[in-house]
């Protein structure tokens, strides 16, 4: 400490012993630097991910802070799942946590990472908060609210802790909390999921600063959110907080970044950048702008999560290039457009596969397509292998009409095309599917439902022309004739897509209705009209849970997304 704060200090301290803590609220003198992390680790991979946190910890140090935190568990990587299960596993993890403590300084580190603590009762395996400084792990706080809801499933995983505990630090009353932990604030939540409020319990024994280390999955709204909550909960509680997140996509989940800070007064006076890691120093005391504004338009914040989210599975999984069936409409179009943004055009590979029923408009649109982004493509014709596979079956379908079956014969051929080029030569196969028609089972399972990730099956149809649309702002990019023409499978002649469904805006409302605001078949009802089309919609979404249990990985950008956030069993005889 420089002379200042060594008088500021013994002014705090005077004030300390003539006022304990437990009878007053005493106001905040010292000034902290803190250092917020913002770092995008590897589930799994606890050398890496303890050189990235070593790594910020020096630049912290080197900085002069006092204080390096770093996100919820980022040492093994969120969400672990069942690698917390393998003993090996923790035991490595364990040695990590001992090996990034004694590498401390005077300058102290915050990181989350597993700790175990057996009793008679319980896994004894807690999600956890480590303190460490001068070579030792000199606090550990235990998460208390451990989410189950959702994507979340730390209570399979995790005990809650017992209790939350004050840490003195370099003067200051530290009061360290654990992502959900701070989501359970009274002044700001109409009905509370849990009785525990541990963030309050810290205030009450004394906190003059709030960490709050996180992993929070992004969906749209959910930064506003987070400025919100916690704006109401530092003003009310009149004390700072530095609130770090982790960034980058673990297979489905993407985590935004945007860590904040918060002055005493309820402003938020830093925001860590988005879709990227960052390193920001937060000065607790200074006098900073407020900022309002959080998040971008809907369009720049789903695109650039989809981006990041193809991005760090292929690199993350180890692929260099993407493949995609690049069919002439505009789901596989932006489905190419972002594959390009993720991993550079020279590494993103379209193929069309048409047969009898492909339009030349298609196949025009594509090339157009493809000329402008820069991309490399090949076109294989399935037909004759779509007749070799019509004359094999002949005899067993001898007397009945073609139908649907006919259809996805064709999709499986170019599924089947599209895996072999996948295999050969190491591509990261993308499908193209958006949530409307996984929602609907509007797709052929072994068909175009192949692949490693479904980039766009948290996006609804008239969300993806809506990005198109934001896409083409500055710049023709997506030809406008894929935007403008009727969307259709091109599976038979003169085919469309609203020959079996509704026109996607009514058919998008009935699905965000019954998806995202869990409203139920009379809600709908009353909302729509139309009881037989809704009934219709709602049975679809039903019958097809068994297509979704099968496909690729969708990334995650609303609150409800399709996956194992989402449980529904196959076999079921709930009726409306």
């Amino acid at each position: 400490m420089d002379v200042e704060r060594i008088q500021v200090f013994l002014l705090y301290l005077g004030n300390f012993i003539k006022f304990p803590h437990q009878n007053i609220k005493i106001i905040q003198l010292l000034i902290m630097k803190i250092a917020l992390c913002q770092i995008n680790t590897i589930i799994g991979d606890i050398e890496g991910n303890k050189a990235k946190i070593l790594n910020c910890y020096k630049k912290g140090v080197s900085k002069k802070v006092d204080l390096v935190i770093c996100p919820e568990l980022s040492l093994c990587g969120y969400p672990p799942q069942d690698l917390v299960e393998k003993k090996e596993f923790r035991l490595a993890v364990e040695k990590a946590n001992s090996e990034l403590s004694a590498s401390t300084t005077d300058t102290g580190l915050i990181f989350g990472s597993i700790s175990e603590e057996f009793d008679n009762v319980g896994t004894g395996i807690y999600n956890s908060a480590f303190l460490s400084y001068n070579g030792e792990i000199q606090f550990i706080q235990k998460k208390t609210l451990l989410p189950n809801y959702d994507v979340f499933d730390e209570v399979r995983y995790f005990e809650s802790a017992k209790d939350v505990f004050i840490h003195v630090f370099k003067g200051e009353n530290l009061g360290i909390s654990i992502c959900e932990d701070i989501w359970n604030d009274a002044d700001y939540w109409k009905k509370r999921r849990y009785e525990k409020d541990p963030v309050q319990r810290l205030v009450d024994k004394g906190a003059t600063l709030l960490i709050n280390i996180s992993a929070s999955p992004y969906a749209y709204g959910r930064r506003e959110e987070r400025r919100r909550m916690l704006s109401v909960l530092t003003k009310t509680d009149k004390m700072p907080l530095a609130y770090v997140c982790c960034v980058g996509a673990q297979t489905d989940l993407i985590f935004d970044g945007g860590s904040m800070c918060f002055d005493k007064n309820g402003k938020l006076v830093m925001l860590g950048k988005t879709y990227e890691e960052d390193f920001i120093v937060f000065d607790t005391d200074a006098e900073l702008p407020e900022l309002v504004k959080v998040e971008s338009s809907y369009e720049e914040e789903i695109l650039n999560a989809l981006i990041l989210g193809v991005k760090d599975y292929a690199h993350k999984t180890k692929f260099n290039k993407a493949l995609i069936g690049l069919s002439g409409g505009i789901d596989s179009a932006l489905v190419a457009y972002i594959a390009v943004k993720a991993l550079g055009k020279e590494n993103v590979v379209v193929v069309m596969l048409p047969t009898e029923y492909s339009s030349q408009g298609s196949l025009n649109d594509s090339k157009k397509l493809i000329q402008n982004l820069g991309i490399a493509s090949n076109v294989i014709n399935i037909q004759s292998v779509f007749e070799n596979v019509k004359d094999v079956l002949k005899d067993s379908f001898e007397n009945m009409q073609e139908d649907v079956t006919e259809e996805n014969i064709q999709s499986r051929i170019r599924g089947l095309v599209l895996m072999a080029l996948s295999n050969k030569f190491n591509y990261l196969l993308c499908t193209t599917g958006n949530k409307s028609e996984m929602a609907v089972g509007y797709a052929t399972l072994y068909g175009d439902m192949c692949g490693a990730l479904a980039v766009i099956a948290d996006v609804y149809k008239t969300q993806v022309y809506r990005i198109a649309e934001y896409i083409n702002k500055e710049k023709e990019i997506i030809p406008v004739e894929i935007i403008t023409k009727a969307p259709s499978a091109e599976l038979r002649h003169n085919q469309t897509d609203q020959d079996s469904l509704p026109p996607y805006d009514l058919l998008d409302k009935i699905l965000m209705m019954y998806l995202e605001e869990y409203k139920e078949y009379n809600e709908i009802v009353k909302k729509i009209g139309q009881p037989e089309l809704v009934k219709y919609i709602l049975g679809l979404v039903d019958n097809n849970e068994f297509k979704r249990k099968q496909a690729a990985p969708a990334l995650r950008v609303t609150t409800k997304a399709f996956g194992y956030g989402r449980r529904f069993p196959i076999v079921q005889g709930w009726k409306r």
